[in-house]
């Protein structure tokens, strides 16, 4: 799918409605195509977006795991690494 979309799923915190809309707004650009609709698709751009979120912030509210919550700085400090050596220079 896309990179930008993150798990939101078992962290603690949880996933702000920030971010839940954040993941939405990524997906429908994905799916439609476009990062800035026309004026004739934005009112369709913006209902999918929210309708996005909602469903989401559904799935998010109904899973259920066994596994112990994820940390977030834990979790941003192992991508930032992954970042580092997939972009790191050689030479």
């Amino acid at each position: 799918m896309c990179r930008n979309i993150r798990q939101l799923h078992n962290f603690e915190p949880p996933a702000t409605s920030d971010e839940v809309r954040a993941a939405a707004l990524q997906y429908v650009r994905k799916v439609s195509g476009s990062s800035k609709p026309s004026q004739a698709n934005q009112e369709a751009f913006d209902a999918a977006v929210e309708e996005v979120a909602a469903s989401t912030q559904r799935l998010l509210d109904q899973l259920t795991t066994a596994a112990p919550p994820k940390d977030r700085e834990v979790e941003a400090e192992k991508a930032r690494e992954r970042a580092r050596k997939r972009y790191a220079q050689t030479g």
